[in-house]
């Protein structure tokens, strides 16, 4: 029995790319779909052409309305992929100083901001000590 080192059957790597965002994604499978269909159209317009059937004229008709149609499913991945990177932003890093030259502009700013929002501390004259007036009920010493 082969108790000491077992193999695995399955063992996961870790993936070099991201997974794509699940809309682009349905973008994607279905331009993959639409070309296939295209393709397989074009093919069968093609041989239908070559037989002289009657069906080749409404074959490559179909198959230039399909031509169109995924010319837009592939543009929709491409727009559906621009979308989501404005809406939720790239995870990337900075190639360059300029995020960390805006980032040190914000905290002056906020430092700015914050120091003219709070009141400038006021200056106060020293606490003198309180004499007593005349009708005080206080003795003099006179």
């Amino acid at each position: 029995m082969e108790t000491a080192a077992r193999r695995e059957l399955w063992v996961e790597e870790p993936v070099g790319r991201r997974r794509l965002p699940d809309p682009v994604r349905k973008a994607a499978v279905r331009a993959v779909l639409v070309t296939a269909v295209t393709l397989i159209q074009a093919m069968v317009a093609f041989f239908l052409t070559l037989t002289a059937s009657w069906l080749a004229f409404p074959m490559v008709l179909g198959s230039v309305g399909s031509t169109v149609v995924a010319t837009w499913a592939v543009l929709d991945v491409w727009v559906t992929r621009q979308v989501w990177n404005q809406r939720h932003g790239v995870v990337s890093t900075p190639s360059s100083t300029a995020r960390r030259l805006r980032r040190e502009r914000r905290r002056a700013r906020r430092a700015a901001r914050g120091a003219a929002a709070r009141p400038a501390p006021r200056e106060t004259a020293p606490i003198r000590e309180r004499r007593p007036a005349a009708g005080d009920g206080h003795l003099s010493r006179a």
